[in-house]
């Protein structure tokens, strides 16, 4: 009797896995290069995010298609309309993070110094951050990297200097390499090597990792802790991978997301061979065993996720100290996109605690 009503139950699961097969959506197809392609479908922001996160993200998906930035407009008018969707964000992180701001020119480089109006905690009296600021290498002068710089040194009560680096389509590589090593030397009169961390996020994390092999090259030592954020240090830059194919859907943008349009201005490395380790050092190990110890940021729905992970194995294949953060389902630079939620509070946390260890005294 067991036995007869094992069967109808294994025949009853047999035929009830059949039926919710049938009545299952379509499967998706495969290419024999392994191509997926299948129906739209629906991607809800991660049950892992905070009520405030998840408030700011879906608004910010809903205006997506308001925030692009036509190449048409020209390059002037894409850098006046960053600087406007720019400038509230790091409004509210000023009011979470008091600090001055005084701009300057170091060496033909203008630079924005940033202070805590906490004061600068007496560990770090002898410490110095460095920030590239984001923007594809044609945007973010300003507010870009201010809004890297001030939440940092808030959480670290540590003085940031933001490098306003040349860009395209005025400049092209190495121009920001140049402007990078001139801040440098300049703070390096100052304060020991160890002490000094420089970071950046996408245009900017890739230009940190380039100033590494730059400054090796002009035989400068090199700092004490560096972070490559929303970005890496691979031949795609910001872009490639799994990342770049999903990101679109993930960041309601077009499929062919961070392809870069016929139309666009001069790009910053127009004409440069990019397999040099000046330019694209994940490329090269030996290149990247020099690096000091590394933090690498991303985001489950950034682009330029697959760029830093393999970054980061890339690194510790060299045999670097790296480190690797990545935030739930937030996207390209969002770390700091969402003044006052819970996660970018704990990513400047993370940022600032890896920079404290690393960076001497």
């Amino acid at each position: 009797m067991k036995s007869k009503l094992c069967t109808i139950t294994l025949l009853a699961v047999t035929i009830g896995g059949l039926a919710l097969a049938q009545d299952a959506p379509p499967r998706p197809t495969v290419d024999a290069d392994g191509t997926v392609s299948g129906p739209a479908m629906s991607v809800p922001v991660s049950n892992f995010l905070s009520d405030e996160a998840k408030a700011q993200l879906a608004t910010q998906l809903q205006n997506a298609a308001a925030l692009s930035l036509p190449a048409a407009l020209g390059i002037d008018a894409i850098r006046a309309r960053t600087d406007e969707m720019t400038k509230p964000k790091l409004d509210a992180w000023l009011k979470i993070h008091p600090a001055g701001i005084e701009s300057s020119v170091i060496d033909g480089v203008r630079v924005d110094t940033v202070i805590p109006k906490s004061g600068i905690d007496p560990k770090n009296a002898k410490r110095v951050l460095i920030n590239a600021h984001s923007g594809g290498f044609m945007m973010g002068a300003k507010y870009g990297g201010q809004i890297e710089a001030v939440p940092l040194a808030g959480r670290g009560r540590i003085k940031v200097i933001a490098v306003d680096y040349r860009m395209a389509p005025e400049h092209t590589f190495p121009a920001a390499s140049e402007d990078m090593e001139k801040v440098y030397r300049h703070v390096l009169k100052t304060t020991k090597p160890e002490n000094i961390g420089i970071y950046g996020c996408s245009a900017g994390g890739t230009l940190v990792a380039q100033s590494m092999v730059w400054f090796k090259k002009q035989g400068l030592p090199l700092p004490g802790a560096i972070g490559i954020m929303c970005s890496g240090a691979m031949p795609t830059f910001w872009f490639g991978g799994d990342s770049n194919q999903v990101s679109g859907l993930f960041n309601a943008q077009p499929v062919n997301f961070g392809k870069r349009p016929a139309n666009a201005p001069r790009d910053y490395f127009a004409g440069v061979d990019t397999h040099d380790p000046l330019v694209t050092p994940g490329s090269f190990l030996d290149a990247l065993a020099t690096f000091p110890a590394t933090l690498i940021v991303t985001g489950t729905r950034d682009i330029a996720m697959s760029n830093a992970l393999i970054t980061h194995a890339r690194l510790l294949q060299a045999g670097v100290a790296a480190e690797l953060f990545v935030t739930e389902g937030l996207g390209h630079g969002q770390f700091y996109a969402f003044p006052g939620t819970p996660e970018n509070t704990l990513a400047y946390d993370i940022i600032w605690r890896f920079f404290d260890r690393r960076l001497g005294r």
